[in-house]
Parts: C-alpha cells; sequence; structure tokens
C-alpha cells in the first residue's frame, strides 16, 4: 500500500532551486555592460538581480538613465543572445538535486518547473540538465504575468491535476515565497540558492529546507 505523502504535487523554481546559474548570468550581464563602457557588478550582488525576469536584471544591472531605459527591450535581446551562447559554461545541477528528483518520481509525486526565464528557453535548460525528469515546464510567456502572480501556477496546477491542499512551491527567493502565497499554497524556501534563510523567514516560508534531501521529509512526511 503506498505511502501517505504530504504533498503530491511540487512546482520546482529554475534558478537557485535546480540549477546554479548565477555565474553564467552574471558573466553575460558584465559583458553586456562592459560593451556598453558601463560599470560591471560583483558576483553577489546578482543574487538580488535576478528573480524577476530578464528584463527587470537588466534593469537592476544598467545605469538608471532615460536613455538606457528606452533601450531596454534591445539590451534584453543582446544580452539573451549572449547567455543562450553561454549558458552552461559554469552552469551546473546542485548536488543532490538529481537524485531528489528521481525519489520523488519513484513514490508517485508529480513535480513541474515554474520560471520567470522566457518560455522557449525554459524547456530546453531542462531536457539539457534533466533529460526525461519534468512532464510540465513552464517559463515566461507574453501576457501571462510573472512570478509572483499566481496565475502561472494555477494554469500548471490545472495541468497537473493538483489542488491546493496538497501542492508545494519550492523556490530560494521572497519571489518564489511570494508566488506560493498568492497561489493560496504552501511555499518552502531552500538554502543552497542565491538568498538567505532570513529572506526566507522573514516571507513567511512555510518550510525551510537547508539541503535537497531534507525536501524528502517535507514532501514525503505522513498527513
Amino acid at each position: 500500500m503506498p505511502t501517505p505523502k504530504r504533498f503530491t504535487h511540487v512546482i520546482f523554481d529554475l534558478d537557485g532551486t535546480l540549477l546554479n546559474t548565477l555565474e553564467d548570468l552574471a558573466d553575460a550581464c558584465n559583458r553586456l555592460c562592459t560593451r556598453h563602457g558601463w560599470p560591471t557588478h560583483e558576483l553577489d550582488k546578482y543574487r538580488y538581480f535576478v528573480g524577476n525576469g530578464v528584463a527587470k536584471l537588466i534593469e537592476r544591472a544598467t545605469p538608471k538613465d532615460a536613455q538606457v531605459k528606452a533601450r531596454l527591450s534591445e539590451l534584453v535581446e543582446e544580452f539573451t543572445q549572449d547567455y543562450n551562447e553561454h549558458k552552461a559554461d559554469k552552469t551546473r545541477p546542485y548536488d543532490g538535486i538529481v537524485q531528489v528528483l528521481d525519489r520523488l518520481k519513484q513514490d508517485g509525486v508529480r513535480i513541474a518547473v515554474l520560471t520567470n526565464k522566457p518560455d522557449e528557453a525554459a524547456g530546453p535548460i531542462m531536457e539539457q540538465y534533466f533529460p526525461g525528469v519534468f512532464s510540465f515546464v513552464q517559463g515566461g510567456r507574453p501576457g501571462v504575468p510573472l512570478k509572483p502572480d499566481p496565475a502561472a501556477v494555477h494554469s500548471l496546477m490545472e495541468r497537473m491535476g493538483a489542488t491546493a491542499r496538497t501542492t508545494l512551491f519550492v523556490g530560494d527567493s521572497n519571489v518564489d515565497i511570494q508566488t506560493a502565497k498568492n497561489s493560496g499554497i504552501a511555499g518552502c524556501g531552500v538554502l543552497w540558492g542565491f538568498r538567505t534563510r532570513e529572506e526566507l523567514e522573514g516571507e513567511g516560508a512555510d518550510f525551510i529546507a537547508p539541503t535537497p534531501e531534507a525536501l524528502l521529509d517535507i514532501i514525503l512526511a505522513d498527513e
């Protein structure tokens, strides 16, 4: 007889939760700044630049004058082309995350990915690092608000056949915990990503996972 689970459906953030993408994102953004003669930034600053999509990343990393803002779409395209050429230079899955995903699937948990990365990039990235693991992957789509808006979560839950009571959102930032709260589901903050325990607890995370393995205790615990 199957063991009861606390959560039967889990939606994962991507950057800082499944994959350590920070260096490749920072390098691409710093190359953009260098090409335009703007100051570059240390790696740790990018922990707070990322999380709200490419456009917001560019806004945060570039000068705040009106001329730059007027060129934002052009800069996003320039960044995206560069990043796509180098997105696998340093990016790697976090230690232990592959084994955790395998265990969840073995136990019948349905898993999905929701990221603010462009949708056309999200699927190929998941297949590159986690081939065949995720049946449901959704990135930023035209006309669909980015996290922390709940629209994409509710769309994913419908596709997955999930209910709010048994669905968990897992991520590394305040945006992810806000997404869970806005969606009416539980949120788990992870400590191996880009942000801090203080941020996640301050945002009101229902659970904190210090390691990928700790997710198993949270997700597979008896109700």
